[in-house]
């Protein structure tokens, strides 16, 4: 019996779709600005997967520097996926939150940052009550600068989560593959929905910045 805690092997998931099989937005519901490429010359990408993206991409628009976002789905196999494909856990993707900022205003580094300080990445495969392998927590990389900062920033919040007793790190870094849009609805949810479902499930831990001081 599949278990929704266990990632998928790539024979095993679904088909999917040929292309998108729903409309996604062109603009982002709270600033107007496009959320697709091409985005301004000299901006940076980061990719997070941090539990329920709803909540993940409202802390992130409103962060200083960040251009743009979008809520999608990445790291599995299962090509233009739709949410209901990705809550069987069969795809292999997960909930993931696409950030443009400006480097310029703020960094990788510091994006990395707020990325450990808003969820909880020793949960494995579940963030709070939201379980399975689409909440699970990754920093899907652009390039080996982003690599080598991630990396270095798990070793640092992973030391300090040791020192004080907590769970070891489970954050996958891995390559960027395909970032499948999530549908409309999706978009910059709680920005339409104030009252909506948020999960923050913290380990009230501050990130040790100093760690990434000599980072971009």
């Amino acid at each position: 019996m599949f278990r929704k805690t266990e990632l998928v092997r790539p024979e095993r998931a679904l088909r999917g779709h040929d292309s998108y099989p729903f409309p996604v937005p062109d603009t982002h519901f709270v600033t107007g600005r496009p959320i697709k490429p091409p985005f301004p010359d000299g901006y940076q990408r980061a990719v997070f997967g941090l539990g329920c993206f709803w909540g993940a991409e409202e802390v992130f628009w409103q962060h200083p520097g960040v251009w743009t976002t979008a809520v999608g789905y990445t790291g599995g196999y299962t090509p233009h996926p739709d949410y209901e494909q990705v809550c069987t856990g069969l795809t292999g993707h997960t909930e993931a939150v696409l950030v443009v900022f400006d480097p310029a205003v703020t960094s990788s580094a510091d994006m990395l940052a707020t990325f450990f300080e808003v969820h909880d990445p020793t949960q494995g495969m579940r963030q709070g009550n939201d379980v399975g392998t689409q909440y699970r927590s990754g920093i899907y990389y652009v390039d080996e600068t982003q690599r080598a900062v991630a990396e270095l920033a798990v070793a640092a919040f992973g030391a300090r989560l040791a020192e004080l007793g907590y769970g070891t790190i489970t954050t996958e870094v891995v390559p960027l593959g395909e970032f499948y849009y999530a549908e409309g609805y999706h978009q910059q949810y709680l920005a339409k929905n104030p009252d909506g479902y948020r999960c923050h499930a913290t380990t009230g831990l501050t990130f040790p910045r100093e760690a990434l001081a000599t980072s971009s």
